[in-house]
């Protein structure tokens, strides 16, 4: 085993400086090499202790997280983890956080039990880790988005598009969706994230993208030219009922560890619109989404992933890459335009009005 990875944990509630040293000190691969109440005793520690990674809290007082987040990107970039409270506004702020440069976020837990406290102690160990090996820089280096190039792709007609996405996918999909123009085919999307935090996120990219973009709710009707996300409490699946194609909520078990799953979003459009259908993997840690998009391959669909230089955590794309599901992959600058090329390539060999497009040996 390696150096552990140190962390310093910058929060101003002393319970939660003590539970956060508690959860992630059980980690042997983990230490907290020190604490601060606020920005300007972190600012100092951060000088004298010099941390892997950092845990953040969203509010803080004398100078608040953003602004704080802000001066270390600009000063000393490092990954930083973003702890938030489970509210619309704590929402709101994270997701500027991420824009601002954070890697990833971790909710601050709503129960001291046990189970609770074990599901939150997974997590935070686990991210931190990952944080410990993303290079802060590159993310800030990625290509601008290129203008559309059309406003309805010729292929459109008929297809889905299905993605999934965890660590990084916040400034992943945004980039990507910004390169989708309006006419583009329903697209549906599973990115790791709790509740609350996945209405917010649909807001701020519904302001920023051609298509229409909101949370996705049971039973609603898929068109094209909008973005349906999983909310963050319930997985997303593609269904085909009365004609039409819709989304499905369930709060079922988690799947590969994740509710929402990618898994389980890749696997229903592979059974509902086989051929029809393009699936791609974006940036995020651990193999969520890996087995599913190699059964949309396997249906027909087209497969894409992110590759290595873009991803920001090169994890679930590599998985799914080298299990033999994903058929190219793309940089996040191209990643729009392939979607869009593989509407075009996409074949059919039945109309939505006639019913989904199985292929030999789908169920």
């Amino acid at each position: 085993m390696g150096k552990p990875v140190r962390v310093l944990i910058v929060d101003d509630s002393a319970v939660m400086r003590k539970l956060l040293t508690t959860l992630l000190s059980a980690d042997p691969e983990i230490e907290v090499v020190g604490t601060a109440p606020d920005p300007f005793v972190a600012r100092d520690r951060i000088k004298a202790l010099d941390p892997d990674v950092i845990t953040l809290d969203v509010e803080m007082p004398n100078m608040d997280g953003l602004t704080f987040l802000h001066k270390i990107m600009t000063l000393r970039p490092m990954p930083v983890i973003m702890v938030s409270t489970l509210t619309q506004a704590g929402a709101e702020t994270t997701l500027e956080a991420l824009e601002i440069g954070a890697v990833d976020f971790v909710a601050k837990p709503t129960s001291n039990s046990a189970a609770a406290m074990e599901d939150v102690a997974g997590e935070l160990q686990a991210k931190v880790k990952a944080a410990a090996h993303i290079r802060v820089g590159v993310r800030r280096a990625a290509p601008p988005v290129r203008p559309r190039r059309r406003e309805r792709p010729a292929g459109a007609a008929g297809k889905i598009i299905a993605i999934g996405a965890s660590t990084g996918g916040v400034e992943a999909l945004k980039l990507l969706l910004m390169g989708l123009p309006a006419g583009s085919p329903p697209v549906l999307i599973s990115q790791h994230m709790p509740p609350r935090f996945t209405a917010a996120f649909a807001q701020r990219l519904d302001r920023e993208c051609a298509m229409t973009i909101s949370e996705a709710l049971h039973n609603e009707v898929v068109e094209p030219g909008h973005v349906y996300i999983a909310p963050g409490s319930h997985h997303l699946e593609l269904a085909y009922t009365g004609g039409r194609y819709r989304c499905c909520l369930g709060d079922g078990p988690r799947v590969s560890g994740h509710r929402p799953s990618v898994d389980v979003l890749f696997r229903s459009v592979a059974r509902v619109a086989g051929r029809i259908a393009i699936g791609a993997i974006l940036t995020g840690m651990g193999k969520d989404g890996a087995q599913g998009l190699l059964e949309l391959r396997q249906a027909g669909g087209i497969t894409l992933g992110q590759d290595e230089a873009s991803s920001l955590v090169y994890g679930m794309p590599r998985v799914a890459f080298e299990l033999g599901a994903v058929m190219r992959q793309y940089s996040l600058a191209h990643m729009a335009d392939a979607i869009l090329d593989a509407c075009d390539a996409v074949t059919t060999s039945k109309t939505p009005e006639t019913g989904p497009n199985r292929v030999a040996g789908a169920v």
